[in-house]
């Protein structure tokens, strides 16, 4: 079962699948990883060429601090990880109806990271990001919008699965959003799909400048919001401008594309700065995206960092 409270906007209506709860997070300022880890192999396993990947992602973010850790995703690029489950779709090609995977895509994964801490976000990327990737060579769909549409009926199947795991949070990636390539509305609909039923907190992801699209993206129907800031700090003071109904707003305050280690005074700064725009009582902390494409060295360094200019915050409030 999850630490998370909720707290009920009692005699209040809302409409389909908005957010329905107040979030009370489950400390001051939690830490947590947008989700990618470097995947490091090693050993031989004949049936699970990953395994040891798995668990070196998983216990290094534990040791660098990490309050809610991702099972490291380690398996696949974002995308290939999960179409290549799912009936409709071939290689980077839609050629049928899309269904649900036959069975639990990311579960076993995320059940081993369970048993190591208690704190764990499940991670989908969003059927937006998803639909923009794949061809369609099919008359069974007009535009990817459809597409998208059809794939987030898929992956309500796999956040049911992450929910009864006993995930913290299910985290939907949608970086695509921010380019305009999908439609903001598109993925309202999608994420309305995804979490229909599901008690989990709900967070979006994005990546990139949001000035273009943060007027309806602050309207998402998830519990969490999360954006760089770190590489993109022009998205703090446009999204300040907005009302983030009771949202919770997860921050990224190192630098994902950068391969240089911010020191923890330098990410001090960037967590006071979120701070100020914010609350203490609404924020998390994070990377700015994954971290798969860094040395192991490196990510676990960024993500301890992270967590020692947490601890100071902290303890300065």
């Amino acid at each position: 079962m999850s630490d998370w409270v909720f707290v009920s906007k009692s005699q209040t209506f809302f409409p389909y699948n908005a957010v329905p709860y107040y979030m009370k997070l489950p400390c001051l300022l939690p830490t947590t990883v947008v989700g990618s880890f470097p995947c490091v192999k090693g050993g031989f396993s004949l049936f699970d060429p990953y395994k040891k990947a798995v668990k070196f992602a998983v216990a290094e973010q534990i040791r660098a601090g990490v309050d809610i850790i991702s099972d490291g995703q380690v398996r696949a690029d974002m995308v290939q990880a999960f179409v290549s489950k799912l009936p409709g779709i071939s290689g980077s090609s839609v050629v049928g109806k899309i269904g649900a995977a036959g069975k639990p895509i990311t579960v076993a994964d995320t059940k081993y990271a369970l048993t190591q801490t208690k704190q764990v976000k499940g991670i989908l990327t969003g059927p937006c990001t998803l639909a923009y990737a794949l061809q369609i060579n099919t008359p069974q769909y007009r535009n990817k919008e459809e597409v998208a549409l059809d794939l987030a009926h898929a992956l309500h199947a796999e956040a049911v699965h992450l929910a009864n795991a006993g995930c913290s949070i299910i985290q939907v990636d949608e970086p695509i959003l921010s380019t305009g390539a999908m439609s903001v509305d598109t993925a309202k609909k999608c994420l309305s799909v995804i979490f229909d039923g599901i008690k989990t907190p709900s967070c979006v992801h994005t990546c990139g400048i949001l000035d273009a699209v943060a007027s309806e993206w602050t309207k998402l129907p998830v519990d969490i919001l999360d954006f760089e800031y770190a590489v993109s700090p022009e998205n703090l003071e446009t999204l300040s401008k907005y009302d983030l109904h009771g949202k919770k707003i997860g921050c990224g305050c190192v630098k994902s594309s950068d391969q240089k280690v911010e020191t923890v005074e330098e990410i001090e700064a960037a967590m006071y700065a979120c701070i100020d725009v914010f609350g203490k009582e609404n924020i998390l902390f994070d990377p700015d995206c994954g971290l798969r494409m860094h040395t192991p060295e490196g990510a676990y360094q960024k993500l301890s960092n992270m967590c020692e200019a947490v601890r100071r915050v902290r303890e300065a409030l």
